[in-house]
C-alpha cells in the first residue's frame, strides 16, 4: 500500500515553504498520537518546528463529530509571512459520510476541507490523501497564533450526523511560502462543469446560446472547468453546431471532455483495430474538432450499454496513436464506468440475438482486471455515480477504483476525469444524517465527495428529466436564455443549482489569490463565510484551445444556515475603474444577474454582502478600458397578441441596451427605447401590413446588432398544448404529434412516396378563428406537397373546403379569410417521388 504512487496534481504546482511546526510523522500509522482523549474541544501548544513524541502523545489521533469535535493549534510568528502559510493535513482513515474539516485562523475561516473516506463500507482498500490548504498572510498576525480545526456537519444535516463525521490523520503541519502561490488551494485542486445539450442529444444553436448563460451562472466560467462534449455519431444533427459550441468554451476560457464515437455496431478488423469507417468518424471529428478539447472518453457505462472491451481497448490505441498524432495535447478518459454486473446479476439492454449479455464479455465492467485494461492505456481514469452509489460497496465509482489501484496513498494514484455525477429526483440522503432536506442534502453531499477523491467531475447534464438543473422540456432553439428558470427537485428544498453554484465558487474557481482584509472580523468571527478573490489572467493557456481570460473573480459563500453579512477589501490586480457582472441567489437567469458599472479600485474595492443561508454570490469584472464595444448577437422579432412585436438578443456587455427602429427598408433607425434593462422588449401598438426594421445595442455603445425586419399582421401562432392531431398514412416512428412537438429534428411523414387523398388532421381542441396555415419541411425541403386542399368543421364530421393551393421549397404557408372552427384537415392532393413530410405546423390567429 505504501509503495502505491499519487497521481500528479491537476493545478500549478505549490511554492516550497519553510516548516513552522509539524505534528507527527508520515509513516501511514497514527499509532504516535493518543489513543483516546477526553471529550470536548483540545488546545495544544505548537512550538516551531516538529512536535516531540511525548507532546504528540497529548494530540488526539483525529476529530470526531459527537466527542471530540475540534483541535486549537497555537504557535507563535515573529513576523508574518509575506506570501502566507500552507496548511497541510495526511488522513489516513474518514467514515463515508465526507466529513468536514473547517478550518479557522484567528477565528477567520481559511477554508472547509472535504474529506473522502470509505470506512463504513466493506472495502478491503483504504483511501489515504493529503490536503492543503491556503492561508493568506491577512489571517496571519504577529505573536500569538491559533489555527482551529472543527468537524463541521453538512449544511441540511442535524445532530445525528455527528457520531458519523470522523477521521484520523498521520500528520499536521504549517508551513510558510517561500513565494506567491498560484492557486488559492482550498484541500486539494479541482475542476467541474456539466453538459449543455438540447433535447437531450444535440448540440445546435440552442445549446450554443445556452451555454454562457450556465457556465457564468453556475460560477465555472473562466477558470478553466470542464464541460461535457458528447454529440453521438449515430444521432443525426446531433453535432450540427459542434465547432460554435467548443468556440463559445474557448471565449469563456473553459475545456472540454469529448465523447463522439457510437460503439454499439462496431466490428472490428481481424487484427483487432477499429474498421475504416470508425476510424474515419474519429479522424474527422479530430481534424474538424481537435484543437478545441482537452480530454477525449474511449466510451459510455460499456457494460450497461452491452459495448465490446476489444473494441473499448481498440478505440483506446487509436486515440493513444493516431489521435494524439492529429491533437497533442488531447488526454484520454477510461470509459464512464457504470461498474454493470453480469446479465445475469442485473440485466441490461441493447440484446442482439439469443445471447443475453451485458458487455463482451459479460459483466466485464464490474472486473477490476478487465477495467484495468483500459486503465493502462488512457491517461485519466472515470467512474459514474448518483446519489450514494459512489461508496456502494459493488459498483461505486470510489470503491470500485480504489479495486482497480488497490487501494490510494497519496490519493488515487491516476488522475479522475468523473465525466457523470449527480443525483435523480428520487434519491434522497441517508437517513442516518438527519438531513431537513434530503434531496438536497444528497446532492450536495456526492459533489463534495467528488471534491475529496476526484479532479474533475461533470454534473449529468443542465437540461435532462430527472437529473436536470434547469427546467426543461421546451426546444432550446426557441427559448430565451435568459428566462433560463432553476428546477427544483423537491418544493421547500434547495436547488442543485445552489448546491453546484456554492460549492464551485469555493472549490473550482481558479486563478492567481488576491489579498484581502474583512472588515467586520468580529462579526464573522467562528462563522462559515469564505472569501476567495482570483485574478485568472495568471492562468496557462488551456492546451489546444490556448484559451486565455482577463477576469477578476470575487466570490463570497455562506456555508451557515443563517444570514451572514461580510465587508471585504479586495486588492484588485490594478488601480482602474471596474465593471462586470454579479450572480447571487434568484430563480431565474436575470433574476440571479446584474451588471454593475463603477467599481473604482485604488486599488481596493469594497464589496458588502448580505448573504442568505448558504448563498454564494460572484462578481466577474474587469476593468473598464478592457470592456470593448461588443453587438448583440441572435436578435430575433416575433408577433405577439394585439399588434406587437416581441424582441429578443442575447446579453452583451453594459448595463442598459437601446432598441432603435425604421419603418420599411432602408429607413433610418431612431432609438425607441432606452434603458431596456432585460434582454427582450415588447413594441406595441403597431400598424397593420407596415414593415419594421430593429436593431438594438448597448447603452453607450455605437456597435449594434444586425437589423431584423418583421411586417406587422397581428397574426400569432395558437397554443398547440391543447392539439390532437391525426393522420390517414405514418412512416415507421413517425407520429402526428411530431409536427407539433416545437423540434424540427422530429417530424411526421407518410413513409412512402407522397399519392392524392393522404390527409392530416388537427383538433384545435376548442374553436378558434384561423387566418393562415404554416406547414415547415425545410430540414427535407423538397417533401413538399405536391397539391393541398384545406377543409374545416366543428363536429370532424361535415367538412368545407376553405383553399386549395400547391406546396413549395421548405415551407408553405396557406392563408385565407377569417374562419371559425375547431378541426382543420389538409389533404395532399397531389403525386411525387418524395415523401409528404411535416417537421412543424402552425396555426395563425388574432386571437
Amino acid at each position: 500500500m505504501s509503495e502505491l504512487s499519487a497521481a500528479k496534481d491537476t493545478g500549478p504546482e505549490l511554492p516550497d515553504g519553510t516548516l513552522l511546526w509539524g505534528i507527527g510523522k508520515d509513516d501511514g500509522s497514527s499509532a504516535e498520537f493518543a489513543e483516546s482523549v477526553p471529550a470536548g474541544a483540545k488546545v495544544i501548544e505548537a512550538a516551531a518546528g516538529a512536535l516531540s513524541a511525548s507532546e504528540v502523545k497529548a494530540v488526539p489521533s483525529g476529530l470526531k463529530g459527537d466527542s471530540n469535535p475540534e483541535l486549537s493549534i497555537k504557535y507563535k510568528l515573529d513576523k508574518i509571512p509575506e506570501y502566507g502559510v500552507l496548511f497541510r493535513v495526511s488522513i489516513l482513515d474518514a467514515y463515508k459520510s465526507v466529513p468536514q474539516m473547517s478550518v479557522f485562523s484567528n477565528r477567520q475561516l481559511s477554508g472547509i476541507i472535504q474529506i473522502a473516506g470509505v470506512s463504513g463500507t466493506d472495502s478491503k482498500y483504504t483511501f489515504r490523501k493529503t490536503y492543503e490548504l491556503y492561508i493568506p498572510k491577512e489571517q496571519l498576525v504577529t505573536g500569538d497564533n491559533e489555527l482551529k480545526l472543527q468537524v463541521a456537519r453538512g449544511i441540511y444535516s442535524s445532530s445525528l450526523e455527528d457520531k458519523y463525521d470522523w477521521w484520523t490523520w498521520d500528520s499536521l503541519s504549517l508551513e510558510s511560502l517561500k513565494s506567491q502561490i498560484q492557486e488559492p488551494i482550498h484541500g486539494s485542486y479541482t475542476l467541474t462543469g456539466t453538459m449543455v445539450s438540447n433535447k437531450q442529444f444535440y448540440f445546435d444553436e440552442g445549446a450554443v446560446s445556452h451555454l454562457p448563460y450556465v457556465m457564468k451562472w453556475l460560477g465555472l466560467a473562466y477558470s478553466g472547468n470542464v464541460m461535457r462534449a458528447s454529440c453521438a455519431s449515430d444521432v443525426g444533427r446531433a453535432c450540427s453546431n459542434m465547432e460554435d459550441y467548443y468556440k463559445v468554451l474557448k471565449d469563456y476560457n473553459m475545456q472540454a471532455v469529448a465523447l463522439y464515437l457510437y460503439t454499439g455496431d462496431i466490428k472490428l478488423n481481424e487484427d483487432g483495430t477499429l474498421p475504416e469507417e470508425a476510424e474515419q468518424k474519429l479522424t474527422d471529428y479530430f481534424e474538424q474538432y481537435g484543437k478545441y478539447f482537452q480530454y477525449y472518453e474511449v466510451d459510455n457505462e460499456p457494460g450497461l450499454f452491452n459495448r465490446s472491451k476489444a473494441v473499448n481497448l481498440a478505440i483506446a490505441d487509436w486515440l493513444n496513436t493516431k489521435g494524439k498524432s492529429i491533437s497533442p495535447h488531447m488526454q484520454t478518459v477510461a470509459p464512464g464506468w457504470a461498474y454493470w454486473p453480469s446479465y445475469s446479476a442485473d440485466s441490461c439492454g441493447n440484446q442482439k440475438g439469443a445471447v443475453k449479455q451485458c458487455g463482451d464479455p459479460d459483466g466485464w465492467e464490474r472486473d477490476p482486471q478487465q477495467r484495468a485494461e483500459l486503465e493502462d492505456v488512457t491517461d485519466l481514469t472515470n467512474g459514474h455515480s448518483y446519489g450514494e452509489s459512489y461508496i456502494f460497496s459493488n459498483g461505486g465509482s470510489f470503491t470500485e477504483n480504489l479495486k482497480t489501484f488497490g487501494g490510494a496513498a497519496n490519493g488515487l494514484p491516476k488522475k479522475m476525469l468523473t465525466t457523470e455525477f449527480g443525483t435523480s429526483d428520487s434519491h434522497v440522503d441517508a437517513y442516518q444524517y438527519g438531513a431537513s432536506e434530503p434531496t438536497a442534502a444528497v446532492f450536495d453531499r456526492i459533489m463534495r465527495a467528488h471534491i475529496g477523491y476526484a479532479d474533475i467531475f461533470v454534473q449529468h447534464a443542465a437540461f435532462f428529466k430527472d437529473f436536470s438543473l434547469f427546467k426543461y422540456g421546451f426546444n432550446l432553439e426557441d427559448h430565451d436564455p435568459a428566462a433560463t428558470e432553476i428546477y427544483y427537485t423537491k418544493e421547500g428544498e434547495d436547488s442543485r443549482v445552489s448546491i453546484m453554484r456554492r460549492l464551485s465558487l469555493a472549490y473550482a474557481t481558479h486563478g492567481t489569490p488576491l489579498s484581502y482584509e474583512v472588515a467586520n472580523k468580529n462579526d464573522l468571527a467562528d462563522k462559515q463565510v469564505y472569501v476567495r478573490a482570483v485574478d485568472t489572467s495568471t492562468l496557462e493557456p488551456l492546451a489546444g484551445s490556448g484559451a486565455t481570460s482577463n477576469k477578476v473573480l470575487v466570490n463570497f459563500v455562506n456555508f451557515e444556515d443563517t444570514e451572514q453579512t461580510v465587508t471585504v477589501k479586495v486588492t484588485m490586480p490594478e488601480a482602474a475603474v471596474y465593471e462586470g457582472e454579479r450572480f447571487g441567489n434568484g430563480d431565474t437567469y436575470e433574476e440571479a444577474r446584474t451588471y454593475v458599472t463603477g467599481r473604482k479600485a485604488s486599488p481596493t474595492i469594497e464589496f458588502t454582502e448580505k448573504l442568505a443561508p448558504g448563498e454564494a454570490v460572484q462578481y466577474i469584472l474587469q476593468p473598464s478600458s478592457e470592456v470593448a464595444d461588443t453587438a448583440p448577437q441572435g436578435f430575433k422579432a416575433a408577433a405577439v397578441k394585439g399588434m406587437a412585436v416581441k424582441l429578443n438578443w442575447l446579453e452583451a456587455p453594459g448595463a442598459s441596451y437601446e432598441v432603435l427602429r425604421a419603418e420599411g427598408s432602408g429607413g433610418d433607425l431612431k432609438v425607441i427605447a432606452k434603458g431596456v434593462q432585460q434582454t427582450t422588449y415588447t413594441d406595441r401598438n403597431l400598424e397593420e401590413g407596415t414593415l419594421y426594421t430593429y436593431a438594438v445595442r448597448a447603452t453607450g455603445s455605437q456597435v449594434m446588432s444586425k437589423e431584423t425586419q418583421i411586417t406587422a399582421t397581428g397574426l400569432v401562432p395558437l397554443d398547440r398544448s391543447a392539439w390532437k392531431v391525426s393522420a390517414n398514412l405514418n412512416g415507421e416512428n413517425m407520429y402526428p404529434t411530431n409536427a407539433i412537438d416545437g423540434d424540427k429534428r422530429t417530424r411526421w411523414d407518410t413513409g412512402k412516396h407522397q399519392a392524392s387523398g393522404e390527409y392530416f388532421q388537427i383538433d384545435l381542441g376548442a374553436a378558434h378563428t384561423i387566418e393562415a396555415i404554416e406547414l415547415d419541411y425545410s430540414l427535407s425541403s423538397y417533401d413538399y406537397p405536391r397539391g393541398y386542399e384545406v377543409y374545416i368543421s366543428d363536429n370532424a364530421t361535415d367538412w368545407k373546403r376553405i383553399a386549395s393551393g400547391k406546396g413549395g421549397l421548405n415551407q408553405t404557408r396557406i392563408d385565407f379569410k377569417p374562419v371559425s372552427t375547431r378541426y382543420v384537415l389538409i389533404k395532399q392532393t397531389g403525386a411525387g417521388g418524395n415523401y409528404w413530410s411535416i417537421q412543424e405546423l402552425q396555426v395563425y390567429s388574432r386571437e
